[in-house]
């Protein structure tokens, strides 16, 4: 079983109830179809301009994730029902998951559900 912690931006949370999110990592599916038996520890919602997000992470591995997934919205935009790669809600998700990774002690995956066509998640930590 892997541990998982989700962690949101605030521009999509009036929006999204996390739906495709947690459908997918209950299936193993999109951003999370290499995790074996994926269980979610907790989720935390990242607000601009990130400064509670190693907090955030701290808290979510002491609740045992050994993983932290960032939302594809993040990073991702929907144009014409389609999922593109580029102009997600956050322009700085690289560095803030370096951060995250370095400074939490966690893994950091780019990805949850509706990956763009040919994305591959990629993983920092």
């Amino acid at each position: 079983m892997t541990k998982i912690g989700l962690i949101r931006c605030e521009k999509n949370e009036s929006r999204c109830p996390l739906t495709g999110c947690l459908v997918s990592l209950a299936a193993s599916a999109n951003g999370f179809a290499s995790v074996p038996d994926p269980e979610l520890v907790g989720l935390f919602t990242c607000r601009c301009p990130g400064d509670n997000a190693v907090n955030a992470a701290r808290i979510l591995k002491s609740k045992g994730a050994e993983v932290i997934h960032w939302c594809t919205c993040a990073f991702a935009r929907k144009a014409d029902g389609e999922w593109l790669l580029g102009g997600g809600f956050c322009g700085d998700l690289d560095a803030l998951m370096r951060r995250v990774a370095e400074e939490a002690g966690v893994r950091c995956v780019k990805g949850t559900a509706h990956l763009p066509k040919g994305y591959q998640p990629e993983t920092v930590g």
